[in-house]
């Protein structure tokens, strides 16, 4: 099994980049990593790092994808670029199971729908992060997060199906789904939620509870939230920022007086943890599922313990199948219509 991964994508590339995905390569057996980037660059970068040498190969790529250029123009224009480059390795080589990335999100996203190709009875495919919540390990799964602005009632039935493959991937043997909108009540949510409400109640394949609204997403109460790329990427974005918010001030209150800095290093421990539970870093990246194989978007400021996650998912997600449980989802959605 081999994981590709884009060695010159994102903010703290090549450096951040393969250091972390080494450290994930040191920690876990069963698969090998395939950097994607100019070879001279990376080579230098390997330098004393220490790893199992057959498990690492450099796929050449001589050029990079910004996040200012038009995606759909620069995937074009750009044959021999790090996300083409390694959407041709993905499409052509069967070892070649799955892909990382902390580049330009729209190249990612429109590479990997053009390149690798969408799964039979994927409209479009979505952009999937897998969240935090307040129940002990637990997590959810919220899609479309940004992929599809404006979708119709087809592509949330899709999402919704695809997101209990997802979160059977992660463990969850009767997923809950529940649909974003503005109250809770069955009549509430714009034209789009009128059309798709009634859909996701009759489909027999999922366990469809309702409606949920964004206060919701982070309770632990559902296990998959189904919302169009438009208002999921708004739910997303809110939540960092209001989590943001939450730390920096509680850190402001706790340097503010001695008795703040007593009480601060008391519950020292209880913060951490508090912190590294809502660290995106801690997760990885967000799939893009509904392609013909596994692609994680990682975090474009993403750091080393980002990388190592996002390879990580990328093993755990190809191990547990999950490009092949979204298919038979599918299957048994296309079957029951």
């Amino acid at each position: 099994m081999k994981i590709l991964v884009d060695a010159f994508g994102g903010d703290n590339s090549p450096s951040e980049v393969i250091i972390g995905s080494i450290e994930a390569l040191n920690s876990k057996k069963g698969f090998e990593i395939e950097f994607v980037g100019e070879e001279k660059a990376i080579k230098e970068q390997l330098k004393g790092l220490k790893y199992e040498e057959n498990r690492v190969s450099i796929l050449n790529a001589t050029e990079v994808i910004t996040c200012e250029e038009e995606p759909t123009l620069a995937i074009r224009k750009k044959p021999e670029s790090t996300i083409n480059v390694a959407f041709k390795e993905l499409k052509t080589n069967e070892e070649a199971k799955a892909f990382v990335s902390a580049g330009s999100t729209g190249a990612v996203l429109v590479g990997a729908t053009l390149k690798l190709g969408r799964i039979k009875g994927v409209n479009r495919p979505a952009l999937c992060p897998i969240l935090p919540t307040i129940k002990e390990d637990k997590n959810v799964v919220l899609l479309d997060a940004g992929a599809n602005a404006d979708c119709k009632s087809i592509n949330l039935t899709q999402f919704a199906t695809m997101g209990v493959a997802v979160a059977k991937c992660l463990g969850v043997e009767n997923p809950k789904v529940a649909l974003l909108s503005n109250g809770t009540e069955d009549k509430k949510g714009n034209e789009l939620n009128h059309e798709v409400f009634p859909l996701l109640k009759e489909m027999k394949e999922i366990n469809f509870c309702g409606n949920c609204e964004a206060r919701d997403i982070l309770t632990g109460e559902y296990d998959v939230i189904v919302a169009d790329g438009f208002s999921g990427n708004v739910a997303l974005k809110s939540m960092e920022g209001a989590v943001k918010m939450v730390l920096k001030s509680l850190k402001e209150a706790i340097y503010s007086s001695l008795s703040g800095k007593i009480g601060g290093l008391l519950l020292k421990k209880k913060f951490a943890k508090l912190k590294d539970k809502l660290d995106y870093n801690k997760k990885g990246g967000a799939l893009f599922v509904g392609v013909e194989k596994l692609v994680i978007k990682a975090h474009g400021s993403s750091k080393r313990d980002a990388f190592k996650n996002a390879v990580l998912q990328a093993a755990t997600f190809t191990e547990n199948d999950m490009v092949g449980k979204i298919k038979g989802q599918l299957e048994g959605a296309l079957g029951n219509e």
